[in-house]
C-alpha cells in the first residue's frame, strides 16, 4: 500500500500549548514551515479553516511560489460560495503550484464557527448540500460540453468550465467526519477518508463501515485512509511522557487565560468526531499504550488533538499498526510547530518509511 505524510501549514505559529506569536499572517514563519516540511520529506501540508483565520486558499498559493514538491491539501467548506467558482479556484491552483493541490472538503466542524460566517444549516442538511456540490465541483472539472445541474441547493446552466486540473481525472478529494451523513458524502465522493486519532479497535470499525459504505458506489478498493496525530518525541519513554506533561501544563495555563472569550466558545454542539476523543478521554488518559487523550479531554478535542507518546521508533511502531489496519496517510503536526516540523522529517517519518518497506520485503520474501 501507498504511504502518504501530511504536515501542516498555518499562517502563524500558534498551538493549544503555545501562544501566538508573530503577526496574524506571518511570511517569514509561513516559508520557514512549509519549507521545512518539503525539505522533510512530508509528502503534502493542510492549511486548515477557521472564521478568525486568514485565507487558506490564498496562503496556499503563496506557498506555491516557494517550494517545489509539497502539495497543497486546502481546506474549503461547501456552502459559502458557487461550487462552479469554487472549481475553477482549485483548477487554478493546481496549474500554479504544477499539479499539487487537493481540496479537504469540511463540512462540519464547530457549529459556531459555521454560524460567523453565516451558515445555519443543520448537520444533515449541510451534509446532503456538500453531496450535491461535490457533484457540480467534479462535472465542472471533467465536463468537456456545456452542462446544466438543478438541485435542491445549487443550480447552473451551459457552464462549461475551460481551466481544468492538471491532475486527472480530478484534484483529489479528502474528506473527513465521523457522522453517518459524512460516512454517505464519503463514500460517494471521497479518495482519501480522513479520520482523527483514535484506538486501534475503534478505527478498525470505522475503516470497515466506510469501505461497506462505499461498496455501494463500487467505490470500497478505491477509497484511501488518513489517520491525524499529534506526535510527542523523546530521546526516551520517559523522556516523551515528561515533555507531554509540560504540553498539558502550558496548555493549561492558555486555556484558562482564553475561558469565557467570545471565540473560544462553542455555539452550538460540537461535532461528532469531537464528542468521540471527548468520550475516550473520559475512559483513559491512555488508550493502546500511547495513544495519549489529555489535550482532547482539555479542549472538549477541538479538532486533531490526540498523540502518539514515545520514542521516534515507539511511535513509529505504533504508527504501523495503524498501517496495517488500512491508514497509508498519516497527518502529523505537533505543539511546538516548526520544531516539531523538524524532529519529524529527521527521526520520525525515514523510521515509519523504512519499518513499511521491511514489512513488505518480508512479506514477499515468504511468498
Amino acid at each position: 500500500m501507498s504511504l502518504e505524510f501530511i504536515g501542516l501549514i498555518g499562517p502563524q505559529e500558534a498551538s493549544e500549548s503555545q501562544a501566538p506569536r508573530g503577526p496574524a499572517v506571518d511570511l517569514e514563519f509561513i516559508r520557514a514551515f512549509a519549507q521545512a516540511q518539503e525539505y522533510g520529506g512530508f509528502d503534502k501540508a493542510l492549511l486548515a479553516v477557521n472564521t478568525s483565520a486568514a485565507d487558506s486558499l490564498i496562503i496556499a498559493s503563496h506557498v506555491a511560489a516557494y517550494t517545489e514538491k509539497l502539495g497543497l491539501l486546502v481546506a474549503h467548506r461547501p456552502g459559502f460560495q458557487a461550487p462552479t467558482f469554487a472549481a475553477r479556484q482549485f483548477a487554478t491552483l493546481d496549474h500554479l503550484s504544477r499539479g499539487r493541490a487537493s481540496i479537504n472538503v469540511i463540512t462540519g466542524g464547530d457549529s459556531g464557527d459555521l454560524q460567523r460566517d453565516g451558515d445555519f444549516l443543520d448537520k444533515d442538511a449541510r451534509y446532503a448540500r456538500t453531496s450535491e456540490y461535490l457533484d457540480v465541483v467534479k462535472q465542472t472539472w471533467t465536463a468537456t460540453t456545456p452542462f446544466n445541474h438543478e438541485g435542491p441547493h445549487y443550480r447552473v446552466e451551459d457552464n462549461l468550465t475551460l481551466i481544468k486540473p492538471l491532475q486527472k481525472p480530478h484534484v483529489p478529494i479528502y474528506f473527513s467526519g465521523a457522522s453517518d451523513a459524512a460516512v454517505e458524502v464519503a463514500a460517494r465522493h471521497a479518495d482519501v477518508y480522513m479520520m482523527w486519532g483514535e484506538p486501534l479497535e475503534q478505527v478498525r470499525e470505522r475503516i470497515a463501515k466506510v469501505r461497506r459504505a462505499a461498496a455501494k458506489y463500487g467505490r470500497e478498493k478505491h477509497i484511501r485512509f488518513s489517520l491525524s496525530l499529534r506526535p510527542i518525541l523523546g530521546a526516551t519513554e520517559d523522556e516523551a511522557w515528561a515533555r507531554a506533561e509540560r504540553i498539558l501544563a502550558d496548555a493549561k495555563v492558555l486555556h484558562e487565560q482564553r475561558a469565557g472569550k467570545r471565540r473560544e466558545l462553542n455555539v452550538g454542539k460540537n461535532n461528532i468526531g469531537s464528542s468521540r476523543l471527548v468520550e475516550l478521554a473520559s475512559q483513559k488518559v491512555v488508550h493502546d499504550k500511547r495513544l495519549w487523550t489529555a489535550i482532547a479531554a482539555l479542549t472538549g478535542a477541538a479538532g486533531n488533538s490526540t498523540s502518539l507518546v514515545g520514542t521516534p521508533d515507539q511511535v513509529a511502531e505504533a504508527a504501523l499498526e495503524y498501517y496495517n489496519l488500512g491508514v497509508t496517510t498519516f497527518l502529523f503536526r505537533g505543539f511546538d510547530q516548526l520544531r516539531d516540523a523538524v524532529e519529524y522529517g529527521q527521526e520520525l517519518l525515514p523510521r515509519i518509511r523504512n519499518l513499511v518497506a521491511q514489512q513488505a520485503q518480508g512479506k514477499r520474501a515468504n511468498g
